[in-house]
């Protein structure tokens, strides 16, 4: 894991200095060492710039920028078959000097080009550069566990892990996009391949780009020219598998403890972030099963805030024979990690687990360099409430007539959640019962999704900017999956498989560890695993209302059922409370009349109205302030 960046300038105004303050930038994610390559061809200055995360290969021949023959490269992730792709292309007559998988990465670019890409199990964002015929090629790993973002504009081309590189280029001009201000206040994030400046973009999962200095420059490296290798779709279109569940149950055990395995692959300590859950209990069984020596695990707890899942996480580690750390803090702890979030999240990103995610990983680095989680599980196995609120209850739903379900939307308008007895104390609740007024007003699969993913609607959107924005195609909007083989769970997982995970998961995920300098790895995106359970019948996954039936049913196998059956907590935030009280002075001071105003972004009476409202009872609110704080507070840091 590393941090990568630099430039492909054609106006050759780039300097050594430019492109070591721009690999610096990035220390957090590679303190281990730097290393940095200016190239003047003829036509353009190349900056190659990369940080170190030391985690194979820790010697010298490990160090990056790269070179082999002519080719150079930039890389950042890892690739885990590393050692049988070597194998093949040492059978090819290739030699290596090292052990690493940058190296090898590089010779099968050398040898099978752009189909390299089809032969790695991992997680990889790179850029090879050809200093003889001038090619750049850039590719992103299938799932989008690593970032790779881009900029295009006057001649000048940057690429970089985190977008804090792209303001140490003077050439660099952050002009906000409008629409991509718009995007986040309804997700939570910039949906790809958008980002919050205009002409920066995100590489796309799954995809590459390719262009040549000396020809066609300009017009080779915008969004649309970004060509798919891989997508989840492909898979999810296929005829569903004809097997028993005996067998799908064997082959997805198989599957899911070679991805288990694959990742423990390092030279340096490596952990397992455990929560007790199903998820991250089936990847410590699955590991710790044909092990003799103990699996480092660990949990966070932050109890006064209710977020304490370390009693369950012990009783798994002490079923499983696990070493466990648990990690405790405190709600301070917590509260003050909120302001040096719009550095680390250098685009504006609401997601609130990103405070115990970062927590725990920053205590996890005390002890390993690499950690193993449980990320996509839901969406691989069909684990989150939304799929099984849209089996349960959509059907019952649009059976209601039209009319008398915009009058429960019209009266659940005029009742705060606040006033709801019991369910107010429930878990999400607030939140819940926002999402539930825009499944009412239509509930057909694709509202029902977007009611589910969007704080604020399109109509709110209108009211709430200044300006109203051009409306960005996403892959909510797809229709990649085939009428053939559409299923409302199919819908939803595949699509959340490409929006929610790439944009919110794994962007968490990266930025989290990144800060602690920790290695993350996620065994349930090794792209084996979700093109097998993408063709397993949907009752493999959803079974009369159990929600990731076939792997219950494999963790069953090492773990008593009794002490995994429990409601889901998540890394659930009181946000609604922490903003009432002790955020209340940094709402105050960064959502007001004079900062509004000043931005020229926001309707300050629409803000205002809504802020009173939340202040007044209305709860459910409490995610809408929550986006305008975080993203409020990233215009202070990176616009000002």
């Amino acid at each position: 894991m590393c941090g990568i960046t630099g430039f492909f300038d054609l106006k050759k105004t780039s300097s050594k200095e430019i492109l070591d303050a721009m690999t610096d930038s990035l220390i957090h994610r590679g303190p281990d060492g730097r290393g940095v390559k200016l190239v003047n061809s003829e036509n353009a200055q190349i900056g190659l710039g990369h940080r170190r995360l030391s985690i194979i290969d820790l010697t010298d021949f490990g160090k990056q920028p790269m070179k082999f023959n002519e080719y150079w490269i930039c890389f950042n992730g890892e690739v885990y078959n590393y050692l049988e792709i070597k194998k093949e292309l040492i059978d090819l007559n290739h030699s290596f000097i090292g052990n690493s998988d940058t190296e090898v990465i590089l010779h099968a670019f050398v040898e099978w080009g752009e189909d390299c890409l089809n032969r790695f199990i991992g997680m990889f964002a790179f850029v090879i550069y050809n200093e003889i015929n001038q090619d750049v090629f850039i590719a992103r790993d299938r799932a989008g566990v690593k970032p790779l973002f881009y900029y295009f504009d006057d001649n000048l081309f940057l690429f970089s892990s985190e977008l804090k590189a792209f303001h140490k280029h003077p050439g660099f001009k952050k002009v906000l996009n409008k629409s991509a201000v718009s995007a986040f206040m309804q997700y939570g994030n910039v949906p790809t391949p958008h980002t919050i400046f205009e002409n920066s973009w995100k590489l796309k999962p799954g995809h590459f780009l390719n262009f040549n200095l000396t020809s066609n420059f300009s017009n080779e490296i915008y969004p649309k020219n970004q060509v798919k290798y891989w997508s989840v779709y492909d898979s999810y279109n296929q005829p569903k598998l004809d097997i028993s569940f005996e067998v799908a149950k064997s082959k997805t055990e198989e599957l899911l403890s070679s991805a288990c395995n694959y990742r423990m692959v390092a030279d340096v300590p490596v952990g397992v972030f455990l929560s007790g859950g199903y998820d991250s209990s089936s990847v410590a069984a699955l590991l710790q099963k044909d092990r003799t020596e103990k699996l480092r695990t660990f949990t966070i707890a932050v109890p006064d805030i209710g977020l304490n899942e370390a009693p369950y996480a012990k009783d798994i580690s002490n079923h499983l024979g696990t070493d466990h750390t648990e990690i405790s803090c405190s709600q301070k702890e917590a509260l003050e990690l909120i302001q040096d979030l719009p550095f680390y999240y250098d685009e504006p990103f609401a997601d609130s687990s990103a405070i115990p995610t970062t927590l725990v990983s920053k205590a996890a680095r005390k002890h390993v360099t690499v950690a193993l989680s449980a990320d996509a599980g839901d969406e691989v196995f069909a684990g989150y409430n939304r799929y099984d609120y849209l089996l349960r209850y959509g059907a019952k739903i649009n059976k209601i007539p039209p009319f008398a379900r915009k009058m429960l939307a019209a009266t659940m308008e005029s009742i705060p959640s606040n006033y709801i007895p019991i369910l107010k104390n429930k878990y999400n609740f607030h939140n819940r019962y926002e999402k539930l007024k825009g499944i009412l007003r239509n509930p057909s699969e694709e509202s029902i999704m977007l009611s589910l993913s969007q704080q604020f609607t399109d109509n709110q959107m209108k009211q709430l900017m200044k300006e109203v924005p051009s409306v960005f195609q996403t892959a909510y909007n797809t229709n990649a999956l085939n009428n053939e083989f559409f299923s409302p769970l199919s819908y939803m997982m595949a699509i959340d498989y490409e929006t929610y995970l790439v944009d919110d998961i794994l962007q968490k995920v990266d930025r989290a560890t990144m800060t602690a300098s920790l290695e993350g790895r996620e065994p349930y995106l090794d792209h084996r695993v979700i093109e097998w359970a993408a063709q397993l019948p949907d009752e493999f996954k959803y079974h009369n209302g159990t929600k990731k039936f076939i792997l219950k049913e494999i963790v069953h196998q090492y773990i008593p059922k009794d002490l995994l059956d429990r409601p889901k907590m998540g890394f659930a935030i009181p946000i609604a409370e922490w903003l009432l009280k002790d955020l209340r002075d940094l709402v105050e001071a960064f959502i007001n009349e004079k900062t509004i105003l000043s931005q020229g972004l926001f309707n300050w009476k629409e803000v205002n109205a809504l802020k009173q409202a939340f202040y007044n009872g209305k709860k459910e609110y409490d995610m809408k302030i929550w986006y305008l704080l975080m993203f409020q507070m990233w215009y202070d840091r990176w616009m000002k």
